[in-house]
């Protein structure tokens, strides 16, 4: 009888510790914990990443750290994976003249970036999806990718700005009161009050001009590093007064579960590894690469 008392102990014991939910915040985890993080989540670990900048007078300079956080945040509680901690260390360079803002160097900033993903890979992920939330990333995030095939390496880059699907987006397009914007908007600042609303000061909305003063309108079809100063120097695009918290909740919510999509998609790929091996494998004898 006692016996039989031990292996009910033990397994309820088991059990107990097996379906214990895990934190999916890589800093929360302990260390034993995370080696089960890293199974649970089969190998695939979030990088929010925002910046440090101006958002207009009513949003906090962490905004796209924050927005990006919290979807990834709600994607992973939907489908487990781990996520990095807070990342800030983004392209910024338009915002050098507005306070507060944090721009890197262009070297800095990408090798600091690269080390992150080799040290992600080096314990035991081999799948790195960058959830992007700040415009300015786009074009370097994309390089950045690009440049994973300079050298070999065990583990992949995914870069993802999440977006809502056609029919979220028809429904906040019928929210909202304004058709402008892109920074620091209507629809920016209601998310920033669906995710932080202590930190939304709504009635400095209207402080400043956010519109787009066409400033280089003589030359177009090009494009210049300027280009967005010369539109927008205040870092305000758009009129923010009418945000509300109900917008904000649908446009996390629309691009979290466009998150999660992509979280299982990547657990489910096992093509972009493979390739990645055969290209790295071939560009060390082009001479020999076959015809596919």
């Amino acid at each position: 009888m006692k016996s039989v008392f031990v292996i009910i102990f033990v397994f309820l014991f088991s059990f107990s510790a097996f379906s214990q939910k895990i934190s999916s915040a890589w800093e929360e985890l302990t260390s034993s914990d995370f080696a089960l993080a890293v199974k649970q989540s089969e190998g695939v670990c979030l990088v929010p990443i925002g910046v440090i900048e101006k958002h207009s007078q009513q949003l906090p300079l962490g905004t796209d750290v924050y927005t990006s956080r919290e979807i990834s945040r709600r994607a992973a509680a939907k489908e487990y994976c781990i996520i990095y901690p807070y990342y800030f260390m983004g392209q910024i360079f338009e915002a050098k003249h507005q306070p507060g803002t944090i721009a890197y160097s262009a070297e800095l900033m990408t090798k600091l970036l690269d080390e992150t993903c080799r040290e992600i890979a080096r314990n035991g992920i081999k799948k790195i999806i960058l959830v992007n939330g700040h415009g300015g990333n786009n074009a370097w995030l994309q390089y950045f990718c690009q440049i994973q095939l300079a050298t070999p390496r065990d583990y992949a880059v995914y870069v993802i700005t999440p977006s809502a699907n056609p029919d979220i987006q028809k429904k906040i397009t019928e929210m909202r009161k304004t058709d402008t914007g892109g920074h620091a908007d209507e629809v920016e600042t209601s998310s920033m009050m669906a995710v932080r609303p202590d930190l939304v000061k709504i009635e400095r909305a209207t402080n400043e001009s956010g519109s787009n003063q066409g400033r280089l309108q003589h030359i177009p079809y090009v494009f210049t590093g300027i280009q967005w100063y010369s539109q927008y120097p205040n870092h305000y695009a758009g009129d923010a007064k009418d945000a509300n918290a109900a917008m904000g909740e649908i446009s996390i919510e629309g691009r979290c579960q466009q998150l999660v999509e992509i979280i299982k998609a990547v657990k489910a790929d096992q093509t972009t590894l493979r390739l990645q091996n055969e290209f790295f494998n071939e560009s060390q004898s082009p001479l020999d690469t076959k015809v596919k």
